[in-house]
């Protein structure tokens, strides 16, 4: 999979920007605060629709401007395909070969990206919060029924607790449609869990392979799903929907008290293991990069697996991140087989490291000189 063209109107601070990728390697580089990102940035959200730095939309629309537009056109095997996302006040409108998508799971998973940022870093130390998300749009992009089933999932969590709190407040005492809305909780929140639980098993299978790569065979990596409904390894996917239905009917009287639903894929986890030690709390942190790393790396090969192309990697300002080590063991993984987007301020960290020759363009105030601009 490549991503042979990029077209912005609109965006950030660039009014108009077309660009063409020819080889594997591309490299932003400039100042710090110049447009480097807004470029990365737009190539995520083109294939994802939305900002990896953002929850505001109007953000990534140029001042005093009513839309926002990015094109592209992406090569796989046997096809070329060109995409199109307007952003606006009234939403997103996306494209797939000109014609309007009504899903988004129709759209997600036509460009599959992985993008590696310095936040990235704090996968392994951040909040649960940050690793449901980098769950939901890894699966997300490989997995579209598991993007409808999680959207109706978050659709049936919110009434749900919204009517959890109408009940606490004696305005409503309907316990039926309470049940209702029960049954289709645990039958997406399944649907979600089984996806999950089948993806970090795969996951951990090429991090631990990497892990012990980087980490010159001294570490094994094991990634625990931390579920709040518990359920068996080898269980299916209804078992799972039974096992959910039943923790959640235990749990009533400590919901209606509280007004929120306490269990499901809205509250899990991810716990990582570097030889058996915990290395959110305990590891070093070396440890906990080479982790972070391992985790996002695994992921190409991951995606490959799954969808028959490689995916895009795109690489934020990560390089200087990285020790020499770390940067070496990046490169030689991407090399010759992932298209790279990459952003930094000096070429040093790729210089004398790489055997291909790398595309650059030159950024500087919104302003980009080198091959194939218009």
């Amino acid at each position: 999979m490549k991503l042979s063209n990029i077209h912005l109107k609109n965006y950030r601070n660039y009014e108009e920007l077309s660009l063409t990728f020819s080889k594997n390697l591309t490299i932003f580089l400039g100042e710090n605060a110049q447009g480097k990102t807004n470029i990365l940035e737009s190539i995520y959200v083109l294939a994802m629709t939305r900002s990896h730095r953002t929850t505001n939309e109007q953000e990534l629309i140029q001042w005093e401007k009513d839309q926002a537009y990015i094109t592209g056109t992406v090569q796989k095997k046997t096809t070329k395909t060109p995409l199109e996302l307007t952003l606006s006040k009234k939403g997103r409108k996306t494209k797939i070969n000109h014609i309007e998508q009504k899903r988004l799971s129709s759209y997600v998973g036509q460009l599959n990206v992985i993008l590696f940022a310095p936040e990235d870093l704090s996968l392994v130390k951040g909040s649960p919060q940050l690793r449901r998300k980098f769950l939901d749009m890894e699966i997300g992009q490989i997995d579209p029924i598991y993007l409808f089933d999680l959207v109706q999932y978050q659709s049936v969590l919110k009434q749900r607790n919204q009517y959890l709190k109408q009940l606490a407040e004696k305005k409503q005492t309907d316990l039926i449609y309470l049940d209702i809305l029960t049954e289709q909780l645990a039958e997406f929140g399944g649907k979600v869990l089984f996806a999950r639980k089948k993806f970090v098993k795969r996951l951990e299978f090429w991090a631990n392979s990497l892990h012990q790569q980087i980490s010159h065979q001294k570490e094994q990596l094991r990634i625990s799903y931390v579920a709040t409904v518990p359920f068996e390894e080898e269980a299916t996917a209804e078992e799972i929907q039974g096992t959910f239905l039943q923790e959640l009917q235990r749990n009533r009287k400590k919901e209606l008290f509280k007004a929120s639903t306490f269990i499901g894929p809205h509250r899990d986890d991810l716990q990582f293991f570097v030889n058996e030690q915990n290395v959110q709390t305990y590891g070093s942190q070396g440890q906990q990069r080479t982790t972070a790393l391992s985790i996002k790396l695994a992921e190409i090969d991951l995606m490959k697996e799954e969808t028959g192309e490689y995916p895009i990697l795109l690489l934020d300002d990560v390089m200087s991140e990285l020790d020499d080590s770390r940067q070496l063991h990046l490169l030689e993984t991407i090399e010759g087989k992932v298209q790279t987007f990459l952003t930094t301020t000096t070429l040093d960290h790729v210089k004398n490291k790489m055997t291909v020759e790398p595309e650059i363009f030159y950024v500087h105030q919104g302003e980009i000189k080198g091959a194939e601009t218009e």
